[in-house]
């Protein structure tokens, strides 16, 4: 499949409108090229247990697949793979960032709000904490991400560990003095919550509340924690 950008009207205004008007394209790249040697771990970490999961699988949607930095290094293992975002200039960047791959396609559109249909997707994954920094509602999030796949299908979600808080927090900083996200807010800034004083903000999920939000919708979530820096959910998409 070559490249085919395609966009949806289906972009609602929201906090991850951050991501869509200031941190996004070459900006949201220089972030990942700011990180530190142990930030750098997490990320390929995060990345090599989505491959772990979704080796030989068929169709792979990412949500909020950015520029394309997983999903390029995920494409090499899977048949096809779909990105979204809410962001045009990093999916216009994935033009040349992907352009020695040819079984990809992303679309301009909200993860909370699919246009795709139901039940297409063999695996869907949503890694570096967007459940988070999309800054959409949680519940409507899970609900689409298990809507569009299908029966038996793989959905992994990652947040934070509490264990790479310092690390996390340095990578801020340096961004943050870089002029790539706002000033960070230090009086406010602590358990696992950074602050911007331009109104940014990154939490996290638990493991419990990974938990708790895919109970509501009938399915059980494995947690597992990865490099001591990231917490994944893993649900096999089959009712309890």
């Amino acid at each position: 499949m070559y490249l085919n950008l395609e966009f949806s009207s289906n972009v609602s205004m929201h906090k991850g409108t951050y991501y869509r008007e200031k941190l996004s394209a070459n900006k949201l790249l220089r972030c990942y090229e700011t990180a530190s040697p142990r930030i750098k771990q997490y990320l390929d970490a995060e990345i090599q247990f989505v491959i772990s999961n979704f080796h030989g699988t068929d169709l792979v949607l990412e949500l909020g697949c950015g520029y394309g930095r997983a999903m390029k290094a995920v494409s090499k293992f899977v048949s096809r793979i779909v990105g979204n975002d809410i962001s045009r200039k990093s999916l216009e960047l994935a033009r040349s960032y992907m352009e020695s791959c040819r079984n990809y396609v992303v679309f301009l559109m909200d993860a909370s709000q699919l246009s795709f249909r139901s039940c297409v997707f063999d695996a869907v994954f949503c890694v570096q904490n967007g459940i988070s920094a999309f800054g959409v509602n949680k519940k409507r999030l899970i609900a689409e991400s298990i809507r569009v796949t299908k029966d038996n299908g793989i959905i992994l979600f990652s947040s934070y560990s509490p264990k790479i808080w310092e690390a996390r927090l340095e990578w801020f900083r340096k961004q943050s003095r870089f002029g790539l996200v706002g000033e960070i807010d230090e009086e406010k800034t602590r358990d696992g919550t950074i602050v911007c004083k331009d109104g940014f903000r990154a939490t996290t999920v638990s493991g419990d509340e990974f938990v708790e939000l895919f109970d509501e919708f009938g399915l059980n979530a494995s947690i597992v924690e990865v490099d001591e820096s990231s917490i994944f959910c893993r649900v096999v998409k089959k009712r309890v």
